[in-house]
């Protein structure tokens, strides 16, 4: 009987981060490292994984043409470090891949190629077909036009958004760690190194660390984020150390192998989780217990009458939060009504409704099928404050 953690995955997202990347100076980016995690990710094409690469580097790149030594902190010095340092990046990567036979093509996202549908699923489809004509889809955010106001925020959690996209079985986060301990390393070093991860409802502060190097943007914290949303994806993650040797082949073959969080039972369908995790959330409502108990347990759409309160500007049709009385984020989904018409629709019953605002009214606040459910057993209210 095997003891591997999981079956060999036919899909993988791989990422690696800037704090892994730099070269010994700080600056640049280490040249033997990116030719060895190319050696590794053909090693695992080779045995029947295909693979996606989604890093990160590009500003840390850029820095040593410049003559920077450390990331600026202005957005148009960190454009004009990205804009320099993807060709030096991809350059680096293509000579790597090339190495070992393999093709490689570059994949410049931007948050509106998950946010918006018809983008999102034009995305699906280029990297479908890379990896159909057999070549590794090298991914970063498109750090040159990004501001702060759209971006993904870090690569983490961009890599997390391919794998639900594309479906893949394993989302691997390589970093400058070993995985997630139980508690700060720096502060205590006798800290357990947690195997696997069972309940993101266990984790609290002491696991998340601080946020990222002088070159990159990530964390631990954020590395949790994008193992919650690969579990909910149905897909295993598994966090460990860039540079352990053969790290990329072992995590795929199951080995123990870092920190390993299990997969959803379920996989929800594409639509639904494009809304729970591309699409930004532009308001809040919050429910009542009865509301909350009927959306977690039983599936049901949010009708106007379970909410007791709402936050934010949005319109119809964008994604919006849905919280219990705790304020414990139960479920997104698409509003069929602006901001304002649900203030006004709150509290009421459908019946009241038609009779007060006629039969445009009636219809569910967010339909069941434009709502995607992010805590399956809540206990509304009371007791998870």
């Amino acid at each position: 009987m095997s003891d591997a953690r999981f079956a060999r995955p036919r899909r993988a997202v791989v990422k690696v981060g800037s704090s892994s990347l730099r070269g010994a100076s700080g600056t640049g980016v280490d040249r033997d490292l990116v030719a060895d995690l190319a050696r590794q990710i053909a090693a695992v094409r080779d045995g029947g994984t295909e693979v996606v690469l989604v890093t990160s580097g590009a500003v840390a790149a850029g820095l040593v043409g410049l003559g920077m030594d450390a990331r600026p902190a202005d957005l148009p010095s960190l454009q004009a470090a990205a804009s320099v340092g993807q060709g030096r990046l991809m350059h680096t990567y293509a000579e790597a891949f090339a190495a070992h036979g393999v093709t490689c093509g570059q994949v410049l996202l931007t948050p509106d190629d998950v946010v918006q549908r018809e983008r999102y699923l034009n995305a699906r489809q280029t990297f479908t077909r890379l990896l159909e004509l057999g070549a590794v889809p090298v991914v970063n955010e498109n750090d040159t036009v990004a501001t702060d106001e759209l971006r993904f925020g870090d690569n983490d959690r961009l890599a997390a958004l391919v794998a639900s996209m594309l479906g893949a079985d394993l989302l691997v986060l390589l970093s400058d760690v070993e995985g997630l301990f139980d508690g700060d390393p720096r502060v205590d070093p006798q800290a357990p190194l947690l195997d696997r991860v069972e309940d993101f409802a266990l984790l609290d502060t002491r696991h998340f660390g601080s946020t990222g190097s002088d070159v990159g943007s990530g964390g631990m914290a954020s590395k949790l984020e994008a193992a919650r949303i690969a579990s909910f994806s149905a897909a295993h993650a598994v966090i460990a150390d860039a540079r352990r040797a053969d790290v990329i082949p072992d995590v795929v073959a199951g080995a123990a192998v870092g920190t390993w969080f299990l997969p959803a039972e379920r996989r929800p369908d594409s639509r639904k989780l494009w809304i729970a995790f591309a699409k930004p959330s532009a308001g809040t409502l919050t429910v009542d217990e009865g509301a909350a108990r009927a959306l977690t347990q039983r599936g049901s759409s949010l009708l106007a009458a379970g909410i007791v309160d709402v936050g934010g500007s949005f319109a119809a049709g964008d994604a919006v939060e849905v919280r219990d009385p705790a304020g414990v984020a139960i479920a997104r989904g698409l509003s069929s009504y602006a901001h304002d018409e649900v203030g006004r629709m709150r509290g009421r019953s459908s019946e009241a409704l038609t009779r007060e605002f006629g039969p445009a009214y009636e219809r569910a606040v967010i339909h069941r099928d434009a709502l995607v459910v992010l805590v399956r057993d809540a206990a509304a209210g009371a007791g998870r404050g």
